[in-house]
């Protein structure tokens, strides 16, 4: 398939350009209106913008067990619409993610639907259950070639089961995600610890229980010599601890969700249950550091934690409510919201954190490319200049908890192509 993305700016830099796709590469660059049309799929992008295909390094899919809530197929709809070309799906699924039997059915179920690369998160411990080490190299060997484990949901809270787990992994060459939660500082936790907590009357979760994990898996990843990877970083006490980690050399990268940058604990009254997620939402002085840490490169990069509920799993009493948020179609929306508009990225800088660095921490060599003749064609076209608004029952997930429910965003994906191939466009999944 010929494709030409016509009129485009390469990250929102320079004059427009005609870019010429042939057998999933980018084949011609030229002047806009200068590309050949004939025998091609054209796609009008007069000033519009031309990104690599993000990459999101946490993503839940629910398949096998839950997929009630969310399909391979749906999520994987919901990923190209939002401009993606490769996800990560965690391991917390039924069965967990444990064995080469469930990473390679997932990886194989990704290729057939073909919407985007899914990569399958393997388990560090056999059934999330924090105590005895998964087969790793198995995994990573298997015909998904698993690149990434973690027990996300859980923390790996034993610190010997940590180091060990990090010692494996640097033999394999893989990296280990932690959901960093000391889970004896959040007993029966819904909320953040703090003042709108209080006054409503939830169980506070404390900024200590995530920033005790951070700073310990520091320590454990520096006296490994090893890698690792912070999942949802949440609390600007987190923030000072990457920065004092990576002063010191240390081998750690971190992620921030869409909802952890714009949302605060205020949303809480009124105790929806679509606004509980782990780690919950902190206080906006959080947000404002988180965003401030992106903008720094002390977070490197955003990943959604897309996580699909059920509508009884959502709209019950908010402690029993299940955590989680839907991201896939929201987040590029909501980075140009916080991190473009007030100034603090620009769109190669948006490129960055959604694309070259979490691609690059994954080890993916194909996604997160420069935008040049030979490159991959994993790409994503934007419209800066329009907005939308949001509806839950209208995003492609199979589930609606979305918490950012009929709000106006700004900017929308036109189209994403992966290797080549259209995936996504005009807001409907396929070429």
């Amino acid at each position: 398939m010929s494709v030409l993305i016509a009129g485009v700016r390469r990250y929102g830099q320079g004059d427009p350009v005609d870019v010429v796709i042939e057998d999933g590469q980018i084949a011609e660059i030229v002047a806009a209106g200068t590309a050949e049309t004939t025998g091609r799929t054209v796609i009008e992008a007069a000033g519009q913008i031309l990104l690599p295909g993000f990459v999101d390094l946490h993503t839940h899919l629910r398949e096998p067990g839950r997929e009630d809530t969310e399909t391979i197929e749906t999520g994987s709809a919901a990923a190209a619409l939002g401009g993606y070309t490769a996800v990560f799906a965690m391991a917390n699924t039924t069965p967990v993610a444990d064995s080469p039997v469930v990473t390679d059915h997932v990886w194989h179920r990704g290729q057939q639907v073909g919407l985007v690369d899914v990569h399958p998160v393997g388990a560090v411990t056999v059934g999330l259950e924090g105590t005895q080490l998964t087969e790793m190299a198995m995994m990573a060997g298997g015909a998904a070639q698993v690149r990434m484990f973690s027990d996300d949901g859980h923390c790996v809270h034993d610190p010997l089961v940590m180091r060990r787990a990090l010692e494996y992994a640097k033999g394999l060459g893989v990296l280990i995600a932690q959901h960093a939660e000391e889970p004896r500082l959040t007993v029966g936790a819904v909320a953040h610890e703090g003042p709108t907590a209080a006054r409503l009357g939830l169980t506070g979760w404390p900024r200590a229980a995530e920033e005790s994990i951070v700073a310990r898996d520091a320590i454990l990843a520096r006296d490994a010599d090893t890698r690792v990877h912070i999942c949802h970083a949440s609390t600007a006490g987190t923030v000072e601890i990457l920065k004092w980690a990576k002063a010191q050399g240390i081998s750690i990268t971190a992620e921030v969700t869409p909802h952890h940058l714009l949302l605060d604990d205020s949303r809480l009254t009124g105790y929806d249950g679509v606004n509980r997620v782990n780690p919950p939402l902190r206080e906006a002085s959080d947000a404002v550091a988180l965003r401030q840490a992106l903008a720094d490169g002390v977070i490197d990069c955003v990943a959604t934690d897309h996580a699909p509920h059920a509508e009884h799993e959502k709209c019950c009493e908010f402690s029993q409510a299940r955590p989680g948020m839907l991201g896939l179609q929201t987040a590029l929306s909501v980075i140009v919201e916080t991190m473009v508009n007030p100034g603090l990225l620009d769109w190669r800088g948006v490129a960055k954190v959604m694309s070259e660095n979490p691609a690059r921490i994954a080890g993916l060599p194909d996604h997160g490319r420069p935008l040049e003749v030979g490159e991959p064609a994993n790409l994503t076209v934007i419209d800066p200049d329009t907005s939308w608004t949001v509806s839950g029952p209208g995003l492609a997930s199979r589930s609606a908890n979305t918490p950012f429910e009929s709000m106006t965003l700004p900017a929308t994906v036109t189209a994403t192509l992966l290797r080549g191939k259209v995936t996504a466009r005009d807001g409907a999944p396929g070429s």
